[in-house]
């Protein structure tokens, strides 16, 4: 039997269709550029990654980057625990728990186990879905098969991620019951990100279309 979906907190919408994860090491461009192209291909979600950097330079970052999703409704989520004097975290599998008392909580999980181990967030990432250089560790990949048994146990919206590069990937990931995909190389890596946010973009909004999901969408479906 499929777990009831809990709810994000009253007027908190949880991240859907395309989801962009930054990495500046990999990106063609200055990351608010990268940024910005991706959000005029339809992108209203993106997680800051950039871990490495002192906490200043990544307030910066994200001071320069939450106005270019502010102006079309969309939301940057930082990943670790400290929100950057945000209100939208993406944590790892390892923790914390609980999770920080923030609007909005996201966290990475691989297995069951760490489906099961969920507590007060919003929505969780899975992976990886297909061969990634980027998530080392982690086992063989789940593939939409994989995906889906794990989307019918998990209590919250599912992000497929992994290896997710083109449009075929992305109906597979909503097929398997994601809510959206989550993506790093095929925006980050892209000499056009524009376009190449467009063209997933459009493919998870013809994907919904035809295969309806229980979870509500906001923005990067057209």
């Amino acid at each position: 039997m499929t777990p009831p979906t809990r709810a994000a907190g009253p007027g908190v919408a949880v991240p859907s269709g395309v989801v962009v994860l930054t990495d500046r090491r990999v990106a063609r461009r200055p990351l608010p550029e990268v940024v910005a192209a991706a959000v005029a291909g339809g992108v209203r979600w993106v997680v800051l990654r950039e871990r490495d950097l002192p906490r200043t330079e990544r307030v910066a970052l994200a001071v320069a980057l939450r106005p270019v999703l502010d102006q079309v409704g969309g939301t940057l989520v930082v990943a670790g625990a400290d929100a950057l004097d945000g209100d939208a975290v993406h944590l790892p599998a390892a923790g914390p728990y609980p999770p920080p008392p923030v609007r909005l909580v996201g966290r990475s999980c691989h297995d069951a186990a760490e489906l099961a181990a969920l507590t007060s967030e919003d929505y969780v990432t899975l992976s990886p879905v297909w061969p990634t250089d980027s998530k080392p560790g982690y086992g063989p990949p789940l593939r939409p098969r994989g995906l889906a048994e794990l989307v019918r146990t998990a209590p919250v919206p599912v992000l497929a991620l992994g290896g997710i590069q083109t449009p075929e990937q992305v109906t597979a990931a909503v097929e398997a019951g994601a809510a959206g995909v989550a993506v790093l190389a095929a925006v980050m890596r892209a000499d056009d990100p524009a376009e190449s946010a467009a063209r997933l973009t459009h493919a998870f909004g013809a994907a919904v279309r035809q295969v309806p999901g229980p979870y509500p969408s906001r923005g990067g479906t057209e």
